[in-house]
């Protein structure tokens, strides 16, 4: 389903909501560069570094489509998905269903109270800046403890610059490729004052602090475009 959900006058900020939900998978196909040649390139990498019977658990897992290709891409793993948005649950348990996948558990939980460990690998995909930042770095810790040895933390995050200018400069060229993808200029603002204070950036320098921070031997960026970075984080 074609997203719309902009296109009119909003009267509260952003939330995974029903609406957000049914149109989810092309919101991010719009609105993030490159998002599903990332997605590709995770599951590669997931499938060079997985054998059989490994954990994976997607933190804010929405509508379930990373699991259920990864699933597609390495056989006979454990899948986890959580997302506190009982809409995004539901569209993720009617894809599975839809592609006869029936072994991801698809949880609804708050990842801030999740209890979860053991794990071979765990992903986030543009959630951790939706987690507010006093409590960022905690989960960001959680997360270090929940993974077996030499296991990997993969997250995609919107970020800011420092440079102001470059800052600016960048956000003016993701405004147009947004317009290339069909957004007006009115659904474009509407999203971003919904999005105000609700989504706050770090930058790449915060988002690889934090990491390290919480006791990670190494981090690095695996793809960037723009203001748009994907992270990987070894144990």
């Amino acid at each position: 389903m074609r997203d719309k959900v902009f296109e009119k006058e909003l009267d509260k900020k952003f939330e995974f909501d029903e609406a957000v939900a049914s149109v989810f998978d092309d919101m991010l196909s719009r609105s993030v560069p490159f998002y599903k040649q990332v997605q590709e390139l995770v599951i590669d990498f997931l499938a060079l570094n997985l054998k059989q019977g490994d954990s994976v658990i997607d933190l804010g897992s929405s509508t379930g489509k990373f699991l259920i290709n990864l699933n597609s891409k390495v056989k006979e793993l454990k899948l986890i998905g959580i997302d506190n948005s009982k809409p995004m649950l539901k569209q993720s348990q009617n894809k599975a269903k839809a592609y006869g996948v029936d072994n991801i558990d698809f949880i609804y939980a708050d990842m801030l109270d999740y209890d979860f460990s053991n794990f071979n690998a765990i992903i986030s995909n543009y959630t951790l800046q939706f987690i507010r930042p006093l409590n960022r770095p905690k989960l960001v810790h959680k997360i270090y403890n929940g993974l077996k040895n030499n296991g990997y933390f993969i997250f995609s995050e919107k970020v800011v610059f420092e440079d102001k200018k470059l800052d600016k400069d960048i956000i003016d060229i993701y405004y147009d490729y947004k317009k290339k993808q069909g957004y007006s200029e009115y659904e474009i603002v509407q999203k971003r004052e919904a999005l105000e204070n609700v989504l706050i950036p770090f930058t790449i320098k915060e988002n690889i602090s934090m990491c390290k921070e919480a006791g990670f031997s190494s981090v690095d960026t695996l793809f960037q475009w723009g203001n748009f970075v994907t992270f990987i984080a070894k144990k």
